[in-house]
């Protein structure tokens, strides 16, 4: 018997942005970085593989290169409003981290809401605001 794949926008997404260092990227954009310098600086990344990451998400339209000097031509990296959707994702993955995988001396960073809260990302319905727990999304009958 043949096994049957399941079409998924997960394994579409993991296509463009499932490697570490492209998530790095991600996170440093996100964090404000926007110099390659800085970039290879902060996620201790190899040079090459930082480049070929970074033209894969220019090329996918999730960054934009910004010269900002035209002797010898530099560039500075921004996330595109395709690129900021992924703040979610960098995010929760974040939020995993710290209350999982932290290590002596707790979490690395602490992010604030500009409410002066300290920022823990949740998962909620778009339709009601609820919180969504484990076990309360399933598969729509009419998708099956």
């Amino acid at each position: 018997m043949g096994s049957q794949v399941r079409e998924c926008s997960v394994a579409r997404t993991l296509e463009l942005v499932g490697s570490k260092w492209t998530l790095l990227i991600v996170r440093e954009l996100l964090l404000g970085s926007h110099r390659f310098e800085e970039i290879v600086r902060f996620t201790g990344g190899p040079r090459d593989i930082l480049t070929d990451r970074l033209r894969k998400l220019e090329d996918h339209g999730l960054v934009a290169r910004v010269q900002y000097e035209q002797r010898p031509p530099r560039f500075e990296y921004h996330l595109t409003d395709l690129g900021r959707a992924l703040t979610p994702i960098v995010a929760t993955m974040r939020e995993f981290g710290d209350r999982h995988l932290v290590g002596e001396g707790g979490p690395p960073l602490r992010l604030d809401h500009s409410c002066g809260s300290e920022f823990h990302p949740i998962l909620a319905c778009k339709a009601c605001g609820e919180a969504v727990r484990s076990g309360e999304v399933g598969i729509a009958s009419d998708s099956a």
